[in-house]
């Protein structure tokens, strides 16, 4: 559909070359002859631009603009001025007028400026589409389940989110952390602002500090232009600090030091920055644990921890199981075109037996995997063998990731008959090279 746009002019060849132009470019064009026409004209339609000259009789140019204002109209604004009335065009563009153009009218320049006017605003629609869409899909009620454990996730959701306090987050891996974090952030009074989240274990230790507080050129080798990192770029907004664990230790000092005193660093300069940000983090280690081992500053757990939130296994969660397993049938159906699945008792039954190890990502993997290669109308599962299961649900009982780790590699090795490498080995079951196996036997004190 062609946008909408009022010329507003008392010069009739001027407004009348204006509506030719501007309707060869398939513009909708309507004229007016003077501000109080258009005025008129304004209270009975929508527009999505008016052109307007400031010097008419009866209402001048800036007596409509302000009319404009009063009225609220989500309308764009161009006057048309001759240059010895300049200030009077800049006091129009100080009071919200999109933008000027000086008489004589070159076409080609404003055609330009419409195009890039309504470019702008489409670019700002869409925009606050996406982040109404956002909120929508991150808002804690989204967050599905009804049992006592995730229900009270949702209270401590609606108690912290609007403040500006850190808050850690706890739990297994795929619990659902990174969720939780942006429920908090896009229920806050930041969540028109920026959410910017950093996998801290995804990152190479040497590239870690430049990409969280940027460099300066030449700061090292490769830095050939100024960056901004992580946290410049969620100013005002909120920082997600994922795997906070993998931090290393010198870094963990610079990060405590923006979280309490309001500005960071980048690398290369001694120039410290104010910065505006909410810092969240999360964990599925055992920080207390490390802090013991020293790979943890206790400083900055404790500033971190201001609120702890901790998200339950999936195991602890009783019936959100199936609540869950019902949801994710429901979206994969539409998404795959397959809405005549379903569950069966026994299908609910075999769900509630296993321990998802791997959580809700699992479970959310296991339905869209089974809605894909079911053929029938029945959901067809496919779960790992009992002696993995029992394995695995074995894990749950141990207090470290290292001897979560270490056990579970005496297992492959004992599924692979102590077999290292080569077909059927454990390197080969694990998905790494023997290098890397042994180096993780030995770092895990295993022969």
């Amino acid at each position: 559909m062609a946008e909408k746009i009022l010329v507003v002019d008392d010069e009739d060849i001027i407004r009348e070359s204006l509506s030719y132009i501007l309707k060869k470019e398939k513009y909708e064009v309507e004229e007016a002859a003077n501000g109080k026409i258009a005025f008129e004209m304004l209270k009975e339609t929508s527009y999505d631009l008016v052109i307007t000259d400031l010097e008419m009789p009866e209402m001048k140019g800036i007596e409509l603009l302000d009319e404009i204002k009063k009225m609220n109209l989500q309308t764009n604004t161009i006057v048309i001025t001759a240059y010895g009335s300049m200030e009077t065009a800049i006091a129009a563009l100080r009071s919200g007028t999109s933008d000027y153009i000086l008489k004589p009218v070159e076409f080609d320049e404003l055609l330009i400026k419409v195009k890039k006017l309504f470019e702008v605003r489409d670019l700002h629609l869409e925009n606050r589409i996406l982040r109404k869409e956002l909120q929508r899909e991150y808002d804690y009620n989204n967050i599905v389940g009804k049992s006592p454990a995730i229900m009270q996730i949702f209270e401590l959701i609606k108690a912290v989110a609007d403040t500006d306090s850190t808050v850690l987050i706890s739990g297994n891996s795929g619990t659902g952390k990174e969720l939780v974090a942006r429920a908090l952030h896009f229920n806050s009074k930041r969540a028109n602002k920026p959410f910017i989240a950093l996998n801290c274990g995804a990152i190479s230790e040497n590239l870690i500090e430049s990409e969280l507080f940027g460099h300066k050129k030449g700061a090292f080798t490769g830095a050939i232009s100024d960056k901004e990192g992580f946290i410049k770029a969620a100013e005002s907004g909120t920082l997600f600090l994922d795997e906070i664990s993998e931090m290393p230790p010198q870094l963990q000092v610079k990060l405590l030091r923006s979280i309490q005193e309001k500005e960071y660093t980048p690398v290369g300069t001694t120039l410290s920055l104010p910065v505006n940000v909410r810092f969240i983090a999360s964990t599925n280690r055992n920080l207390l644990e490390y802090i013991s081992q020293g790979k943890f500053r206790e400083d900055l757990f404790y500033r971190l921890n201001v609120v702890a939130l901790t998200i339950p296994p999936l195991y602890e969660r009783g019936e959100d199981v199936i609540i869950l397993a019902r949801y994710f049938l429901s979206l994969y159906g539409k998404e795959h075109n397959r809405k005549d699945i379903h569950l069966t008792p026994e299908d609910e039954d075999t769900l509630k037996k296993y321990h998802w190890p791997g959580n809700v990502r699992e479970l959310k993997n296991v339905i869209e995997r089974a809605v894909l290669l079911s053929t029938g109308d029945r959901l067809e599962l496919n779960l790992p063998d009992d002696s993995r299961v029992s394995f695995m649900q074995s894990l749950y009982d141990v207090p470290s990731m290292d001897e979560m780790q270490r056990r579970y590699i005496k297992y492959i090795l004992e599924k692979s008959g102590n077999k290292i490498s080569g077909q059927g080995g454990a390197a080969e079951l694990l998905g790494i090279n023997r290098v890397t196996l042994y180096s993780r036997m030995k770092k895990l004190g295993m022969r």
